[in-house]
This record gives structure tokens, C-alpha cells and sequence, in this order.
């Protein structure tokens, strides 16, 4: 019992230093000015740039496919980061990017169910779940709960 117990210890021991050799010699490095790009941007995952996320639109700013000045919620200080970072001349706002119109979020209270998932999402947390206080113009009445006996 004691020496299948060794052996497995000892398998496990040279299974996890043959993990982490080959984790560091086969390391995938990504590209820094990616990284760089992408903490400029404000993470808010809107597509507005015409990318999916802001991630992606990093890497087209990085590989010269994409111009510096496509993401709205970034603004102007935005693109003034970008253009210091990169080195390259400010543009304004633009680029065939077109704003799309300030709206709001409606939740529709008969279909919620209160799983919580559309705040959780939100980036920028302006959802809150708060609690219905009791009035005469929200009290809904409380179903008897029974208990059903079964004949047998």
C-alpha cells in the first residue's frame, strides 16, 4: 500500500515537472503594443468601432488595419493616448464610425425573473437590483402554500 502510494507521488512529481518545463519553454508571447492598446481603451466590449470588442480593435490598431480614432467611448482623450503611444499624428473623431443615438436600457418587469445576469454584464454597473418595498400599488398576494397528502 505504502510503495503504490510512493509511486504514485513520485508519477505525479515528475508529471508536473515535465508540465511546467514544457509551460515555460513553449510559452505563446503576445504582442506588448497590443496590451498597451488595449488598457487605453475603456472596456466597455460595445462594438460601435466596428470590432467586436475592444481586444480585437486593439489588434487591428496594432497591425495598421484599423485607424486610432473609431472608438466613441474612448472620446477625444482617447485618441490623444493612442496617438502618443503610437506616435502618430491625432486624428479626429470619425473614420466612417458612426455615433449611435444615446439610449437606455428597459427592462420589461413582467418577463424578468430576477436572474441577475443582465447587470452582471454590464460594464460599467449601472444596473442595481433593488428591492420592492410593499405598497398598496405593488402588494401582490401571497400563495397559501399546502401541503398535499396522497392516499395510498
Amino acid at each position: 500500500m505504502l510503495s503504490a502510494l510512493l509511486v504514485m507521488a513520485g508519477i505525479a512529481i515528475v508529471l508536473g515537472a515535465v508540465l511546467g518545463f514544457s509551460a515555460v519553454k513553449f510559452r505563446v508571447e503576445g504582442n506588448p503594443l497590443v496590451d498597451k492598446i488595449d488598457a487605453i481603451l475603456p472596456q466597455t466590449q460595445c462594438g460601435q468601432c466596428g470590432y467586436p470588442g475592444c481586444r480585437p480593435y486593439a489588434e487591428a490598431i496594432a497591425s495598421g488595419e484599423a485607424d486610432i480614432n473609431r472608438c466613441p467611448p474612448g472620446g477625444e482623450e482617447g485618441i490623444h493616448k493612442l496617438a502618443d503611444l503610437l506616435g502618430v499624428e491625432f486624428k479626429p473623431f470619425g473614420g466612417g464610425t458612426v455615433l449611435k443615438p444615446k439610449s437606455i436600457a428597459f427592462i420589461d418587469e413582467n418577463l424578468c425573473i430576477g436572474c441577475t445576469l443582465c447587470f452582471q454584464a454590464c460594464p460599467v454597473d449601472c444596473i442595481s437590483m433593488v428591492p420592492i418595498t410593499e405598497k398598496i400599488t405593488t402588494w401582490k398576494w401571497k400563495y397559501p402554500v399546502y401541503t398535499l397528502a396522497v392516499k395510498k
